[in-house]
């Protein structure tokens, strides 16, 4: 059995809506489908989650909300028409976006509750489309389904025992649509998930229902091993670990949302990224272990910008208890998290996401905290900074790979503020400008995947 999750790009039209009918039919093990809301049909066109949120910013500012209510019915009528779907599905959606609008008071609720309206409204549309197309079919919303989570807005966690609800579902007589992105509290009320929100939908149904495989539509065939804005013709990577993944996911990779993959890891399911325009091409494939190729220990480079340094220096400051707890003290008060802290015996780096300082006077109180309490004798920030990983399974098994990785960056005469290898040893970090970041990325992957790919 297979629960299959179709992204924005792959529901975005009336076309894309038959490809998707189409590559379900043609496989009865499709059991379950996960939907995101309808995406971009072409360059600067706009989601349907974006007028959602447009719908909610003129019900809090005061403004009509008739014609952003029309642009979003008007979205899903283009669809429902060419279909030759009946037009009754308008007037639920219609008066759903109403009620919600007339009795949710919180901001914040309003924004959960209109958001999961673009995957809600998607379910919906689809399951009538593929029973019209012969394809027997049933929408089941989150409630329904048993996805309970927690009650703050936009950061739904699962509770225990939804995976126990969604073992129960019943598949066998009908192809269930259940909308993604979002849950539903104790309380009964839309709860969205923090990101990624209907990747983490598919990946929960897939546990809790115990698929054979999880697939992934989306706009592309393959992970690649790098960006293909920035490589030409990368490689294409036929089979990841998660734990490849989850590196190259936190480090920028947007084909599949790191946290999604959670669930799936804890319960080895596999996971297949393929392609609803080329559903023939088998794709990349997510698994818990796999062969690994000698000449081929790093599967994939991946950069991530806007970073920031924090670097301290202290003579003996390997003799100081308590230091870094310290300096992590101030960090925290600020309710800032820190991303990686490299050190050497006299030296310590902090690295933080630019966007935590949310201006200057939040890192300048930082640094005068720091001057205040912990003495340096020197210290310095560096900003614009990107963060560049190369990530694979064999690295922990092959010499030489820093030596390669650094020479290639000398020779680009690319400089390194910070070098960084995990304990698990199947990634390695490089805090870089973010100028160099394109020449670093290419000079990189010459490195390692010029043979494999020639």
């Amino acid at each position: 059995m297979k629960v299959v999750k179709f992204g924005g790009s792959s529901l975005s039209e009336a076309k894309q809506l038959k490809k998707v009918a189409n590559i379900i039919k043609d496989d009865p093990t499709r059991r379950i489908v996960v939907v995101s809301a309808p995406g971009k049909r072409f360059d600067g066109d706009v989601k349907v989650t974006d007028l959602l949120i447009a719908l909610r910013r003129n019900k809090v500012t005061g403004l009509d909300t008739n014609e952003a209510i029309n642009q979003i019915i008007e979205r899903f009528e283009s669809i429902i028409n060419e279909l030759g779907l009946s037009e009754s599905l308008l007037l639920t959606y219609r008066k759903t976006l109403n009620h919600y609008l007339d009795t949710i008071d919180d901001e914040n609720r309003l924004l959960d509750a209109l958001k999961s309206c673009g995957e809600d409204f998607n379910a919906q549309l689809l399951s009538d489309y593929l029973n019209l197309s012969g394809v027997p079919a049933r929408y089941v919303s989150p409630k329904a389904a048993g996805i309970k989570v927690t009650d703050e807005p936009s950061n739904a966690q699962l509770l225990a025992g939804s995976y126990d609800a969604l073992s129960k579902l019943n598949y066998e007589e009908h192809v269930l649509v259940i909308p993604g992105f979002f849950g539903v509290s104790e309380n009964d009320r839309i709860v969205a998930f923090p990101r990624g929100g209907s990747d983490i939908t598919g990946a929960i149904v897939a546990r809790g229902t115990d698929a054979d495989l999880y697939e992934n539509f989306t706009d592309v065939s393959h992970i690649y091993s790098a960006h293909p804005g920035m490589i030409e013709n990368p490689h294409a990577i036929k089979e990841i670990t998660y734990r490849e993944m989850r590196e190259l996911s936190y480090s920028g990779f947007s084909v599949f949302h790191d946290e999604a993959i959670q669930p799936l890891y804890e319960n080895k399911t596999p996971i297949m990224i393929r392609n609803t325009n080329q559903p023939e091409i088998e794709g990349t494939k997510i698994v818990a272990d796999r062969e690994f190729i000698p000449e081929m220990p790093v599967i994939g480079i991946s950069c991530d910008e806007g970073f920031t340094s924090i670097t301290l220096k202290k003579y003996l400051m390997n003799q100081q208890v308590g230091f870094t707890r310290r300096l992590l003290q101030i960090i925290e008060d600020y309710d800032i998290s820190y991303e990686h802290m490299p050190s050497g015996i006299d030296n310590l780096s902090v690295i933080i996401r630019s966007s935590k300082f949310e201006g200057n006077t939040k890192l300048e109180n930082i640094l005068k905290e720091i001057e205040e309490h912990m003495e340096p004798e020197e210290m310095y920030v560096e900003d614009n900074l990107v963060i560049l990983v190369i990530v694979g399974e064999g690295m922990k098994e092959h010499i030489g790979i820093a030596t390669k990785t650094t020479t290639a960056l000398s020779e680009g005469n690319i400089n390194i503020s910070m070098i960084n290898q995990g304990s698990s040893e199947i990634s390695m970090m490089f805090a870089i400008r973010l100028e160099d970041e394109e020449k670093a990325l290419k000079a990189i992957y010459s490195n390692y995947f010029k043979e494999i790919d020639g």
